[in-house]
């Protein structure tokens, strides 16, 4: 695999076709499939080979599926995944990709790929197959020592040191501190907003309170934090690039990150605080082989862009749902709807994360499918939110919604570290923006994220008075 999670689909050239998906005399279904004058002429196929097994109920060949990749890969199916999705669900819950790759789409397969540690992170060896070169690139080198991408023992090395933060009394005890940040915010937000002048909602909120959040709780200084969210953009794009030629500011992110962590460190060793550097740090002067100065480095520095990213994407995400919702508005707002439920279904119908790291197969079936061991094992995780086999109606978003469950998060033991954190943060910010925002609004339209694995916006404007 020479780039990111879909290079090896998108470098695929699927042949044109005709666009037309109805059947005979019947009206195309609003919401069903994407316009097909939106999409390219050579990823239209995708509606058509999707319309065309509903009516013969034939199996898709690998190179329909591939063509689905394709076509999410685009900025149309970047912007609007859902209905490539829907049309993937067609198909079951999984599908070969041909030699060496298999896609899952399905709930039940997905919940069994991210569960089953047979199906293992293939972790540094995996780059070494993958991506020749990458040990000349800073922002991969760091990437192939994230606890992302490890497997046990490493993996639970590493993440019990970490984890001693994000227990679920820690978290809990967190609330006080966290609405107080919301309404520092939102006292900022009042007076940029004031006369109805326009509030960019991402970085004035979305951004700044679990970048906050999370830069407590590592020990990073008030002072340092504004800088991040460009840093942290630039490496992300290691989760989906295409050549390794897109990577020069992702490099120049990965060794700005590691000198500033270097120097922060020298600092913990000379005046230890009660954060979670110093107690990593301590670990490693301990010299009992738990941590290395590589992996506190670099694992340092995913701990601080996962620690907001997620959480920024579902904060705005969130916020979207409601301005186009008047009903949902409300119900958040009054407190008719707990906002737990809220939360649970933003992740749901509009997941901040669209697709896990890949794994290697574990020698069984999944979705119907054989998972070889020698197969790649991409998680789509964001269709799996929307399988009708497991969401009634999965398309519409549902605050009575029963089911629950998302996988947002993932699962098993590489479950997110930070998800109690996000939901909490979620939980705590949104009924206080309604509150003291009653006539809050979109002010003109918001621009996403040009990316498929992190999902979210890059502006939201809104006035709030």
């Amino acid at each position: 695999m020479r780039g990111g999670a879909l290079d090896p689909y998108s470098r695929t050239k699927p042949p044109g076709g005709s666009t037309d998906c109805s059947r005979p005399g019947e009206p195309r279904a609003p919401g069903r499939h994407p316009d097909p004058r939106a999409l390219t002429v050579s990823r239209r196929r995708i509606l058509v080979w999707a319309c065309a097994r509903t009516r013969t109920g034939r199996t898709a060949s690998p190179v329909d599926v591939i063509e689905a990749l394709t076509a999410l890969n685009t900025p149309e199916g970047k912007a609007d995944p859902y209905p490539l999705y829907a049309a993937l669900h067609e198909l079951g819950e999984a599908a070969d990709l041909g030699p060496g790759g298999v896609l899952v789409y399905g709930y039940d397969a997905l919940s069994t790929v991210l569960r089953d540690p047979a199906f293992r992170h293939p972790g540094a060896a995996g780059f070494d197959v993958g991506i020749p070169g990458w040990r000349e690139h800073p922002s991969l080198s760091q990437g192939a020592e994230w606890i992302l991408y490890a497997s046990a023992p490493e993996h639970a090395r590493i993440r019990n040191l970490m984890a001693r933060v994000f227990t679920a009394r820690r978290v809990a005890g967190l609330e006080p501190a966290i609405a107080a940040m919301t309404e520092r915010l939102l006292d900022d937000m009042a007076d940029r907003g004031s006369d109805r002048g326009v509030v960019e909602f991402m970085h004035d909120f979305a951004f700044l309170l679990p970048v906050t959040v999370i830069c407590e709780l590592i020990g990073i200084p008030e002072a340092d934090r504004e800088g991040f969210r460009p840093i942290a953009r630039a490496l992300a794009t290691t989760f989906e690039f295409g050549d390794l030629d897109d990577l020069a500011d992702a490099d120049a992110a990965a060794v700005k990150l590691n000198e500033y962590f270097t120097s922060l460190i020298a600092e913990r060793r000379s005046g230890p605080r009660d954060d979670l550097l110093s107690d990593l740090v301590a670990v490693r002067d301990s010299g009992d082989g738990r941590l290395s100065d590589s992996e506190l480095l670099s694992n340092l520095t995913l701990l601080l862009i996962a620690g907001f990213e997620t959480t920024t994407n579902l904060l705005g995400n969130g916020l979207r749902i409601v301005l186009q919702d008047p009903q949902v508005h409300a119900a958040v707002r009054d407190g008719s709807v707990p906002v737990a439920a809220f939360v649970e279904e933003v992740l749901r119908y509009d997941s901040p994360v669209q697709l896990a790291p890949s794994r290697l197969g574990a020698g069984v079936d999944v979705g119907g499918v054989r998972a070889s061991r020698d197969n790649v094992v991409l998680p789509l995780i964001g269709a799996g939110n929307r399988d009708p086999r497991r969401f009634a109606h999965p398309d519409s978003f549902d605050l009575a919604r029963s089911e629950g469950g998302p996988l947002s998060f993932g699962g098993g033991a590489h479950f997110c570290l930070g998800a109690a954190l996000a939901r909490l943060e979620a939980a705590v910010a949104f009924p206080r923006i309604l509150a003291r925002f009653p006539a809050l609004a979109a002010a003109g339209e918001p621009r996403r994220r040009q990316t498929l694995v992190l999902r979210g916006f890059d502006t939201l404007p809104v006035t709030v008075a």
